[in-house]
């Protein structure tokens, strides 16, 4: 952190206002300029811009020196702390400010998927909350409260659609770790969240295909020939959408009569090895072995239409989206005895609890089998 001292003439031309100005970093605009972040704290003292008595110029001298102890002063108390804030004005440290200084050490490249959380709970903030001069003196119980209340029931997506609520839960994750970050390191004194709850994320449904419906979507022809190949190659390989999105022919290389996939996942920045399926590769072979795998492939709303109508087509009735195919994986594997950490391994989880939704759904589908026995006339 960096203190000026900063000097300001008065309207009559005959007095110079003295002020701290506090430097604690700085970040790019939307235009990609520098803006520096600061913050100004008033001292009530003066100078005379051109003294001519020797009483003046006797003011001038001790009250520079003043000025200069009381910025030795708060250089010391802000070493004693973090991110440059000084103790006298902790609670006025600005909200946004320390928000993006803490999102910046998530920048990393084994954690972009993490950073752009950060970055979209963000701009949820700002929408509920445009003024930039938000404060720690600010961040109450009823603020906090307000913020869970926009999440949870106003927050939307880029396509005008309601936030989940699992994604609501951690974007709120985030703030709380915002707020707590500022307890820790003596912003605040005493820390709001002790009174608030989290958001429990409900639990969703998890759409996912059947051998079946599988089957018969390789049987019904879809509009865009891409999709379907993109579509089928998730379901045998468990990739996401944004996987899929950039997959490209130099992540794939010949192992031991067969095909791999070597590459950094988007959501986790995470390295995996995946080994493709004969019948996946069956749908790529064909293709122009250089760039994009599935070029011309791209998020659109056209795209999840056609994905409705091909499925439905194919009389599946479920609500199907691209990422039923990581669902329909996950479940194909377990179904068929893999156990759940190799299928943990593969799905690229971290944690094996993660993976743990897929057991619940077994135990559903197994249920299901046994009530489909037919009557055997007892």
């Amino acid at each position: 952190m960096k203190i000026a001292i900063e000097k300001r003439l008065n309207k009559a031309g005959d007095k110079q206002s003295i002020r701290l100005v506090y430097f604690y970093g700085s970040r790019k605009g939307e235009d990609g300029k520098i803006i520096q972040d600061r913050k100004r704290e008033q001292l009530d003292l003066y100078l005379y811009p051109k003294p001519s008595t020797k009483l003046e110029k006797q003011h001038n001298k001790e009250t520079l020196l003043l000025v200069d102890n009381i910025k030795s002063k708060r250089i010391a108390e802000a070493a004693s702390g973090q991110h440059g804030f000084t103790d006298t004005n902790k609670v006025s440290v600005n909200f946004y400010s320390f928000y993006k200084q803490l999102m910046e050490t998530k920048k990393t490249n084994e954690s972009s998927g993490n950073y752009s959380v950060w970055l979209a709970c963000l701009v949820q903030i700002q929408r509920h909350h445009p003024d930039e001069a938000l404060n720690f003196e600010q961040v109450t119980v009823d603020w906090i409260n307000g913020v869970k209340d926009f999440l949870n029931t106003k927050a939307k997506t880029k396509s005008g659609n309601l936030i989940s609520s699992g994604t609501a839960s951690v974007y709120f994750n985030k703030i709380r770790a915002v707020i707590n970050a500022a307890y820790d390191k003596g912003i605040i004194e005493r820390n709001p969240l002790k009174e608030i709850s989290r958001i429990k994320p409900v639990t969703s449904e998890r759409v996912f295909l059947t051998l079946d419906d599988m089957r018969a979507l390789v049987k019904t022809d879809c509009r865009y020939s891409v999709l379907k190949s993109a579509f089928l190659f998730a379901c045998l390989t468990g990739l996401r959408w944004s996987d899929i999105n950039k997959l490209d022919w130099s992540e794939i290389s010949q192992l031991n009569g067969g095909h791999r996939i070597t590459f950094n996942q988007k959501k986790t920045g995470n390295l995996q090895y995946l080994d493709i399926p004969p019948q996946a590769y069956n749908l790529i072979e064909s293709a122009e072995q250089q760039g994009r795998v599935f070029q011309c492939l791209k998020y659109s709303a056209y795209l999840n239409t056609e994905l409705l109508r091909w499925t439905m087509a194919a009389g599946i009735t479920k609500h199907v989206t691209f990422h039923a195919t990581r669902h329909t994986f996950a479940v194909s594997l377990l179904c068929n005895g893999v156990d759940i950490y190799t299928v943990s391994r593969l799905l690229g989880h971290s944690e094996v609890k993660t993976t743990q939704i897929y057991a619940d759904i077994i135990d559903s589908v197994r249920k299901d089998a046994v009530h489909k026995i037919p009557d055997i006339g007892l």
